[in-house]
């Protein structure tokens, strides 16, 4: 067998792999929770981000579909409102609530805002990002943007929304989708820095700071144009390196708050929704919005809180 025959043949293996994970997903989603396993009720307030088309919209979806209520925000005010009206006359309980992850401000309204009106919330989906690369696509020209917009603002609403997650004996969740884009040691997308990669591997010396620092340092070699030669990744780069800073961000905040005491818990995990056909990968994914979103949603439902700092696709861990 010659090297052109071995390659065709281990990309058949992933491909039936892969639809086979995806078959065996597609069965779990139909198995109801058990009356043991529903920690939560119609009170439990969900908040997702991005939620008003793709993945964000399915996460709501489904989380609104198990009973729960949802807040579906967006940037887009006319995209929101319309879709939650459309969720709501499937019978869902589901209200739309406009929110800038960019915007502090906004934020702070928004929050004001829950606060108000539920006196807290109870899980907290982080989906809103962006990408500007598609295909083979690798510009850098909007990359303070991207990784304003996926990390830092992620990494906003998470600090925003500790002093108001309702205590209770389950604790609270936080759920950042990321992507395996990001992952420290993916075979073609790694850091090519070794001792940079290695600090960032060091989970007891992992640090927002240093995340912060690595950010910053892509960005003004962006700027000067020398990050092409900088060991950065070279597939979807700003893209890859935001999601990079989200999986860190949660095992910082993994530790962290596991610190917490008892019935103040919170537990933090982020998950890859896959490879999903919507409108960032102009459609040409290989997982439905459906199953995209089932990992988050499950990684919010989940009773056992052995997922706290840990990363997840298809409802398995994965490495960092």
């Amino acid at each position: 067998m010659d090297a052109t025959e071995k390659r065709t043949n281990k990309k058949e293996r992933a491909k039936e792999r892969r639809e086979k994970r995806h078959q065996e997903i597609s069965r779990l989603r139909t198995v109801p929770y058990s009356d043991h396993d529903r920690w939560w009720s119609a009170d439990t307030i969900a908040v997702v981000t991005g939620a008003n088309r793709g993945i964000g919209f399915e996460i709501a979806r489904q989380l609104a579909f198990h009973g729960l209520t949802v807040v579906l925000t967006s940037r887009d005010t006319t995209a929101g409102e319309e879709v939650t009206k459309t969720l709501q006359e499937e019978g869902l309980k589901v209200v739309f609530h406009q929110l800038d992850i960019l915007n502090h401000e906004s934020i702070d309204s928004f929050y004001a805002w829950v606060n108000k009106k539920y006196g807290g919330i109870d899980i907290l989906v982080n989906n809103a990002g962006i990408s500007h690369n598609t295909g083979f696509d690798n510009s850098v020209e909007f990359a303070e943007k991207v990784i304003n917009t996926n990390y830092v603002g992620t990494k906003n609403m998470i600090k925003a929304s500790l002093p108001l997650m309702k205590p209770s004996a389950e604790g609270a969740r936080i759920v950042n989708v990321s992507s395996r884009l990001g992952r420290l040691n993916g075979r073609r997308n790694r850091i090519g820095d070794v001792g940079l990669r290695e600090k960032l591997e060091d989970v007891e010396l992992l640090s927002e700071d240093l995340i912060d620092g690595t950010m910053n340092k892509f960005l003004e070699e962006v700027k000067d144009g020398s990050w092409i030669s900088g060991g950065w990744p070279q597939n979807n780069t700003d893209y890859s390196l935001s999601k990079l800073a989200v999986n860190g961000y949660t095992r910082v905040m993994g530790r962290i708050l596991s610190e917490r005491g008892d019935g103040g818990k919170i537990y933090i995990s982020c998950c890859c929704p896959g490879w999903v056909k919507t409108a960032m990968t102009g459609w040409a994914g290989q997982t439905s919005p459906e199953e995209g979103a089932d990992t988050a949603v499950w990684l919010a439902l989940i009773r056992d809180q052995s997922v706290n700092g840990k990363f997840f696709a298809e409802r398995r861990e994965i490495n960092f």
